[in-house]
């Protein structure tokens, strides 16, 4: 009787047992999970990366870089002493070198000298132009006496009262003085002249005083350039190179002044990062930076994109590439990005030649319609 009821049950059911409700559920909801949830939330974080995906674009082909001045001076002399040393910080305005001061102190004398010199010069110009005028004057009123007496002369020889030879000589009188008012009249309009055409004209406004003080003033500088300041923030490099006693040629460079390296808030700092051409799409100027140094792992710097290169770095090299050879390989190129850090972001010292990365936020957003 047993082995006829076994041959009724189907095997699977003598072998399976019986899912409780709970379990059943259970192994619904997986499955709903595996084929329904799962695959939208792949699609939407899949989705989600691609929108965000194109906003940020970065490389690590990046190098810190700070201003950078050769030192030098305008006027030619010997160094007599130097006031700073290797690594000094110094501010905008310091003295970094002397020069002997000898030279230059003498030729300001003898700028001084010939301007007082030009001024004496030209006070007498004046006093002799109005000594001239007072010639000219007297010379007119002797003309004048002269007309009168020669128009005398040649009424009284109508009726015989004076010789011929008075009348010749009053004639002969007055065109010498005449002459002579003329030539003075010449000399005084030359004098008028060299007084720029005014004959109260100041002193300190003439031209051969403007010329003296130009001398001056020249020779003032010259002296004032011996004593070479900073002419910014910084930290100074390569001293040793300068020795008291050194002569230098004007326009030499002397020290190698590097932006104020090492202190926060009083530099130009920036870095030139390479980016690719093809991740330059979107990037502008104005777009903000992360900069991250390698020196200084966890500190991250804020920056901003302050210009892109108007041309790729191989078109500045000496032999650029050749592309008409059949054999050409196409490469994708780097093009100079300039971003201006700001020092005050963190405060550790950047150094000129540091390597970094950089990470350029575009604010563009990669619609879906563009997966269409």
């Amino acid at each position: 009787m047993v082995d006829t009821i076994l041959k009724l049950v189907p095997a699977e059911a003598a072998v399976k047992p019986r899912l409780s409700p709970f379990v059943a559920t259970l192994r619904r909801r997986k499955r709903i999970l595996l084929m329904v949830v799962l695959p939208l939330a792949a699609f939407l974080v899949g989705g989600f990366s691609y929108v965000a995906g194109g906003r940020y674009v970065s490389t690590d082909d990046a190098y810190v870089h700070a201003a950078k001045l050769m030192v030098s001076t305008d006027v030619s002399g010997i160094v007599s002493s130097v006031d700073v040393h290797e690594g000094q910080p110094i501010k905008a305005g310091d003295v970094l070198f002397r020069l002997d001061p000898k030279q230059f102190q003498i030729a300001l004398d003898n700028a001084n000298g010939n301007l007082a010199q030009t001024a004496l010069n030209i006070q007498a110009m004046k006093q002799d132009y109005t000594r001239m005028r007072n010639d000219v004057a007297a010379e007119a009123a002797q003309v004048e006496l002269d007309q009168t007496t020669f128009a005398r002369d040649a009424a009284l020889l109508r009726s015989a009262t004076v010789s011929q030879s008075s009348y010749d000589q009053a004639r002969y009188t007055l065109d010498a003085d005449k002459a002579k008012l003329q030539a003075l009249e010449e000399q005084s309009r030359v004098q008028l002249a060299r007084l720029g055409g005014n004959a109260d004209i100041p002193v300190e406004q003439h031209p051969q005083y403007l010329q003296a003080k130009a001398q001056v003033d020249e020779a003032q500088r010259q002296l004032d350039h011996t004593i070479v300041r900073a002419p910014f923030d910084g930290v100074v490099t390569q001293v040793d190179t300068l020795q008291p006693g050194t002569y230098l040629v004007a326009q030499t460079a002397a020290l190698t002044n590097t932006g104020a390296v090492g202190l926060v808030g009083t530099n130009d700092i920036w870095v030139d990062a390479n980016m690719k051409e093809t991740d330059l799409t979107h990037v502008k100027p104005g777009d903000h930076v992360d900069v991250f140094v390698d020196t200084y792992p966890g500190h991250v710097w804020s920056g901003t994109v302050q210009s892109i290169a108007p041309a790729a770095g191989s078109e500045f090299s000496i032999l650029p590439a050749q592309n008409s050879s059949g054999n050409w390989v196409k490469v994708v190129q780097r093009i100079p990005v300039r971003v201006q850090v700001d020092p005050n972001s963190e405060k550790l010292p950047l150094r000129a030649g540091m390597s970094a990365t950089v990470e350029i936020d575009t604010g563009h957003r990669r619609g879906f319609s563009s997966l269409l």
